[in-house]
């Protein structure tokens, strides 16, 4: 008599699964066809704010004035940028000029995809390092970090806000451990020091109360060496930055966050109402901070603190939220919801197709992201439950889907 194994139950299908697959299908694919494109297409380079990078290396490598409008123009436009809004120039503060001088000695299409890999890579190596720290190996969320559309959004355009994910990734990994190196790692994010504004008054005044120098030290080490290596490379680095910010207009232009539409609301020539939602923002997180100061977790406070940050920052685009991804996955770890979890998804897939229904990233719809991650964030932590993961087979699914 041969002995028959019983027919295995089947699995059910499972909705989150599904949706969480979904999403992450959906943003491996655009992102791989973008970058298999991008080096075959001679105006994506031009077309991206990639360019701005690339023109602003190539005035360095030959010693000019990087906020010269008329050479950036030519530069830009020589390599496809199509003018109609006039020059663009890096918005950074001078002393992320160096970061851009290495473009300066390849060509627009050479160096465009190079760029954008890098850009893929910190995102990768900030997921891996994120999800060390408190993910939980086999359950496969860490795919809502690598497809977080805001970030791969940065990685398509070839912006500079994941260079801010890296730095606030490396001092979360590194305060207890490392504090100089922590506090050095902060440089990255003074190159948008407006998104953290809330998180840079707990930051100071943590380290007063926690004693934590050595924090401040090596931020200090880095801004100052950053300045040198940047006067070294262009002396008139900060006298030129001063004058075009006084003179390029830039503060009137509209952009889809909650500082800017209460300006344009009030008062559109009023450029200090942008301004006026971080006041609040700094008031809570000091009273979030100080009620916390003897138990203070910068793994968990600080989500609260970079998703806040992000809703009253002056101006924020939709790629600069790139910030809000650690919490969003330490949220999704720690729920114990698999309804949450597919709600995240389903917001995914809404931010990935918005493109199509809307002209370009000023347009007001995307205003929506910014409140919705931290409500959905302050959801997920009351859903939490027990603090272990949510099981989500959707490695496979998602690459079949890519």
């Amino acid at each position: 008599m041969v002995d028959t194994l019983p027919p295995r139950p089947k699995k059910r299908p499972d909705f989150t699964e599904l949706i969480v697959a979904i999403a992450c299908g959906l943003a491996i694919t655009t992102t791989a066809l973008f970058l298999g494109v991008m080096p075959l297409v001679r105006h994506l380079a031009g077309a991206r704010d990639y360019v701005v990078y690339w023109a602003t290396g190539q005035q360095l490598v030959h010693h000019a004035n990087p906020y010269d409008p008329v050479a950036m123009g030519e530069i830009e436009r020589g390599a496809g940028f199509d003018g109609k809004r006039g020059s663009y120039y890096m918005r950074n503060p001078p002393w992320a000029l160096p970061l851009a001088l290495p473009l300066g000695f390849i060509g627009p299409r050479a160096a465009a995809l190079p760029w954008s890999l890098l850009m893929l890579g910190i995102l990768i190596f900030c997921v891996q390092t994120i999800w060390r720290m408190f993910g939980q190996p086999g359950t496969h969320l860490e795919w809502l970090g690598y497809c977080f559309p805001p970030a791969l959004q940065c990685v398509i355009m070839g912006q500079t806000s994941l260079f801010l994910l890296l730095g606030l990734v490396l001092f979360l990994r590194l305060h207890r451990t490392r504090p100089f190196w922590a506090g050095a790692s902060l440089w990255l994010c003074t190159l948008k020091p407006h998104l953290l504004l809330p998180f840079a008054a707990v930051l100071l005044l943590w380290i007063v109360v926690s004693r934590s120098y050595r924090v401040l030290a090596g931020a200090v080490a880095a801004i100052a060496v950053s300045c040198v290596v940047t006067l070294l490379i262009d002396p008139a680095a900060f006298a030129q930055y001063m004058q075009w910010a006084h003179t390029s207009g830039i503060a009137n232009e509209f952009i889809p966050c909650f500082g800017v539409e209460l300006r344009q609301l009030i008062d559109p020539r009023a450029k200090w109402l942008a301004f006026v939602p971080a006041i609040p923002g700094c008031i809570w997180a000091v009273v979030y901070f100080w009620r916390r100061r003897r138990a203070w977790n910068w793994l968990e406070n600080g989500n609260s603190l970079v998703l806040v940050s992000i809703l009253v920052a002056p101006y924020c685009w939709i790629y600069d939220q790139s910030l809000a991804m650690p919490a969003l996955m330490y949220g999704a770890w720690r729920t114990s919801s698999r309804t949450v979890v597919a709600v995240l998804g389903l917001l995914y897939i809404w931010l990935e197709i918005q493109p199509f229904y809307t002209v370009g990233l000023h347009s007001a719809w995307y205003l929506w992201p910014a409140p919705v991650w931290l409500a959905w964030y302050l959801y997920a932590r009351t859903a939490q439950g027990k603090a272990e993961a949510v099981p989500l087979a959707v490695t496979a699914q998602a690459a079949s889907l890519g």
